[in-house]
């Protein structure tokens, strides 16, 4: 029986999960009543196979579409807030010490028509608050999403700097495939300048050649997914080099058909080359998963032994939007919390 697990006196942190991508289904059905929306089932098992990916689908654009009832609830601000502070419990409920959440607040607002403006607030609200409710530190991500293109980008990334001293970094998310990173080299420049942390989907739907535009042309740091890397010799290097982190997701890689298997996942080639890969979540409500069944089951399957689990976990604070004074004391506050647990 496989007992590979985290290292409980370090902190285990996700760095790459999808805030509109972790809805309860409990909350979809207390808000389709309060609303009176047209809900495809409304108890908990009924409404599960329309909300979660069960069978592998052919693509990342096809696995979006599981979004649909997550953001068709989304029918106020109000909601937007909820589930932002619900994010947050429920990474305490995961034992998570440190998270980042990501959102794009266009298409967040995009069914229910709402101000944009107004959901990043409330996002940022739900999250805030959260922290002080669960002690969980918690830092926001915004997204621009690339399937809108590089107009309603650039609008995205103004809403985004509404709220600029709360979020931490920036992220390019969407159909990587029909639009390329260099259509937003100049919102990534904005977005520098703005103090911001890069992360940038690639590699998942496009070759090694969108991971090299994430770092050359947008300022990436980290990427999301990056499972094309291994095809190009010289961008692992790079990537080792420069300290690239990885924000590995291996069920959502797996259910978006990117790799066939968790056995064929990169994840455990980029941990023997010595990259900074890190085990993550994506979209936990629609994957079906928590951070610790990706730890406990699926990097495992994926044939990482228990001192490459740990060395994932490790590689997720190095790469974590956070000073290293705060990486620092991350650490201390967990070492404290785990000593006096034992006691």
């Amino acid at each position: 029986m496989n007992t590979h697990t985290f290292d409980r006196s370090f902190p285990l942190i996700d760095l790459h999960r999808h805030l509109d991508g972790c809805v309860r289904l409990d909350t979809i059905l207390d808000l389709g009543r309060q609303h009176n929306l047209p809900l495809p089932a409304w108890e908990v098992e009924s409404l599960r196979p329309f909300i979660q990916v069960t069978v592998p689908q052919p693509g990342v654009m096809e696995f979006i579409k599981k979004f649909y009832w997550m953001t068709q609830i989304l029918v106020d601000d109000q909601a937007c807030y909820r589930i932002a502070f619900e994010n947050v419990q429920d990474a305490k409920m995961e034992g998570i010490d440190y998270i980042e959440l990501r959102f794009s607040p266009w298409f967040m607002s995009e069914a229910r028509h709402l101000d944009p403006y107004t959901v990043v607030q409330a996002v940022c609200d739900g999250v805030e608050d959260g922290e002080r409710a669960f002690g969980v530190q918690a830092n926001l991500i915004g997204i621009i999403s690339r399937t809108y293109g590089p107009k309603i980008g650039k609008e995205e990334l103004k809403v985004l700097l509404s709220q600029r001293e709360r979020l931490v970094g920036v992220d390019l998310a969407g159909d990587e495939a029909r639009y390329p990173a260099e259509i937003f080299r100049e919102h990534f420049e904005i977005a520098r300048d703005a103090g911001w942390y890069v992360t940038v989907h690639a590699g998942e739907s496009a070759g090694p050649e969108s991971i090299w535009a994430a770092i050359q042309t947008l300022g990436a740091t980290r990427i999301g997914h990056a499972v094309a890397a291994l095809q190009d010799p010289a961008l692992i290097d790079y990537m080792r080099e420069n300290r690239i982190g990885i924000e590995c997701n291996l069920t959502s890689n797996v259910q978006t058909s990117v790799v066939p298997d968790y056995a064929s996942h990169p994840l455990k080639r980029f941990l023997d080359l010595g990259l900074c890969a890190t085990i993550n979540t994506d979209d936990p409500g629609i994957s079906g998963i928590d951070l610790k069944y990706e730890y406990e089951v699926a990097a495992p399957a994926a044939g990482l032994s228990q001192e490459m689990i740990w060395q994932a976990q490790r590689n997720a604070l190095e790469a974590a939007f956070l000073s290293d004074q705060e990486k620092a004391a991350l650490s201390g506050r967990i070492g404290e919390n785990r000593d006096h647990d034992s006691e």
